[in-house]
C-alpha cells in the first residue's frame, strides 16, 4: 500500500482526536502528512500557515473522550476554547471524521478510504 508522497495532507482537531496517531499511520503507508497543532493559536488560518496542505483532514472527538485518551486536566471551557480556535480549519476541510466511536485503525482506514477516492477523482 502506497501513497501519494507529492500531497500533502494536513491533519487538524482538539487534543486527544487522534492528531499525532493517524499523521504516523499514514507516513507508514507512503503519504506525506503532517499533523497540525493550531488549537493552541489565537490565529484562525494557522493551519495554512504552519502547513498549507492539499488535503485538510480534521479529526474531532467530545470532550469527555478526549479526557480519557489523554488523561487531560481540563476543563469543558478549555475544550470549547479549542474548538472555537479549529472552526476555520473545520470549515475548510475537506474530511471530517468524529472519532469518538472508533479505533486508532478504523480511523485510519476511514481516512484511507477517503484519500483513495479524492486520489481516484484527481
Amino acid at each position: 500500500m502506497g501513497g501519494n508522497a507529492e500531497t500533502v495532507i494536513g491533519v487538524v482537531g482538539p487534543c486527544g482526536a487522534g492528531k499525532t496517531t493517524l499523521t504516523e499511520g499514514l507516513k507508514q503507508r507512503g503519504y506525506r502528512a503532517r499533523a497540525i497543532v493550531q488549537e493552541h493559536s489565537y490565529v484562525p488560518y494557522m493551519w495554512q500557515r504552519i502547513t498549507n496542505p492539499d488535503i485538510l483532514i480534521f479529526l474531532d472527538a467530545s470532550y469527555q473522550v478526549t479526557c480519557q485518551r489523554r488523561k487531560l486536566d481540563w476543563t469543558e471551557a478549555e475544550y470549547a476554547e479549542q474548538q472555537r480556535r479549529l472552526s476555520h480549519a473545520r470549515q475548510h476541510a475537506d474530511f471530517y471524521l468524529d472519532t469518538d466511536e472508533l479505533n486508532i485503525e478504523e480511523v485510519c482506514q476511514q481516512v484511507m478510504g477517503f484519500l483513495d477516492e479524492t486520489t481516484k477523482r484527481a
